[in-house]
């Protein structure tokens, strides 16, 4: 990824936080052009290991899975808020437009997991941490042994030793402070959900 230095995020709280916080990710592997990309929920567990693990499973049906070999590279992209920013809100000549946005790149070696309780242990990790800000929150228990025994044959899972992490939050540092108050004002007139994470960004980060 390229990470000009304004633009570039390395604090690990801030890197865990954001892949937490949006671990809906693209997984991609591929060996002599044989590219294969796959978009699942994922488990990160920085305190394991030397950089931490990322933790999912996908379908057995999936065929990516059968592509990557053990302990082979891959790389898992988190993408957050992204917004297109107008030169028109900057109110000032000699400007173009952009796209503001925020995403982490993971780099890691992939291991298949298919012991079954291993892959119980997956699932539930991966609902109580969707559950938990529900009320009441869903509980893999309320299911059958016979219907989760007949899930888990259906699924594979993986871990991946994280090996490297970048992050990119591009929000504007690049210009003067009156026109990044503006692009937020401007963000904050488009009144979608994208705009306004990407706002809540860059207030939140002024000092990137």
């Amino acid at each position: 990824m390229y990470v000009p230095d304004a633009f570039k995020q390395d604090d690990p709280v801030k890197l865990a936080q954001f892949i937490q916080k949006y671990n809906f990710a693209t997984l991609f592997s591929g060996i002599s052009g044989n590219l294969q990309a796959s978009h699942l929920p994922l488990l990160f567990k920085p305190s394991v290991g030397k950089q931490g693990i990322l933790v999912g499973h996908m379908a057995k049906a999936n065929l990516h899975w059968q592509t990557i070999g053990p302990g082979e590279g891959v790389l898992t992209v988190f993408q957050g808020p992204h917004a297109y920013i107008s030169p028109t809100w900057y109110e000032t000549d000699n400007t173009v437009p952009t796209w503001n946005y925020a995403a982490v790149h993971v780099y890691g070696h992939y291991q298949s997991i298919q012991e079954p309780d291993r892959l119980r242990q997956i699932l539930k990790e991966l609902v109580d941490l969707q559950e938990a800000a529900l009320s009441p929150p869903w509980r893999m228990e309320s299911l059958s042994q016979d219907f989760i025994d007949k899930m888990i044959g259906q699924i594979v899972g993986f871990e991946i030793e994280v090996t490297g992490i970048e992050g990119k939050w591009k929000l504007n540092q690049n210009h003067p402070e009156d026109r990044r108050k503006k692009a937020i004002e401007g963000l904050r007139r488009q009144g979608d959900a994208n705009s306004g994470a990407v706002a809540d960004l860059m207030e939140d980060h002024p000092d990137v």
